[in-house]
């Protein structure tokens, strides 16, 4: 149990994100709000994908295993494809100890949904997505040694959010397909190829003949037709 003036400022911290004045440490139970203390200041860490490792000790070969059921953040895919935000999605993670920081290692499940780029239909489907990302204890001294895609540990939490997104964004198609064989739309008329194979408008006329082709759709004259027409025509006598 807290006392009041540190339970007061941690219920500040949760609401507002930082608070100023006590020294607490609510710590990570099963996803919830986490309060560290960094230059006077409370910073609040807070959602499912923040995991404390202070209990690993940095010790090579500890382990922790999570399995956990949460929402999806944003940005997890494309603008045509993507796992939507809120949706379900299905972690099991293990976290492993090393010399140089923290390995994560894990699977996640959800559902992809978004449009054929071939035909526009919609898709709704099941993916599994591996990944495995190192989180060093302490960033390069210098900037040679730095990567812009390190991670590293803050205060021993390990944010699994963004390694998330950068694998759903591995795993995704850019170019998603109802089916590998989809033939997509007509050109003429837009229709759903797949819905009809047989759909046609006939065989395609070079434009150098498309003249021809109107004559030959003319009706040819009978010959007593011809013969009343000559009959007729002043000219021909």
């Amino acid at each position: 149990m807290l006392p009041p003036a540190a339970d007061t400022c941690a219920s500040r911290a949760i609401g507002l994100g930082v608070c100023r004045g006590v020294t607490i440490d609510l710590g990570l139970l099963a996803g919830l709000s986490l309060v560290v203390l960094l230059d006077g200041w409370l910073i609040v860490l807070s959602g499912p994908l923040v995991f404390d490792t202070h209990e690993m000790g940095r010790k090579p070969g500890a382990e922790r295993t999570f399995t956990r059921t949460i929402e999806a953040p944003a940005e997890m895919g494309y603008d045509v494809y993507a796992v939507p935000e809120g949706s379900t999605i299905e972690l099991e993670l293990r976290l492993e100890a090393i010399m140089e920081g923290v390995l994560a290692t894990g699977t996640f499940s959800a559902r992809a949904v978004g449009e054929c780029v071939r035909c526009l239909e919609p898709i709704d489907e099941a993916v599994v997505v591996g990944f495995q990302e190192l989180f060093l204890y302490e960033a390069p001294s210098s900037q040679e040694e730095a990567d812009e895609e390190d991670h590293v540990l803050e205060d021993e939490l390990l944010d699994l959010e963004p390694v998330l997104r950068d694998a759903v964004v591995l795993a995704l198609p850019h170019n998603p397909l109802c089916g590998p064989d989809c033939p997509g739309l007509c050109p003429e008329c837009g229709a759903r190829l797949a819905d009809d194979p047989d759909h046609t408008h006939g065989e395609a006329i070079d434009p150098r003949w498309s003249a021809l082709s109107q004559l030959a759709e003319q009706p040819v004259p009978s010959a007593d037709q011809s013969e009343s027409d000559i009959a007729s025509d002043p000219s021909k006598e």
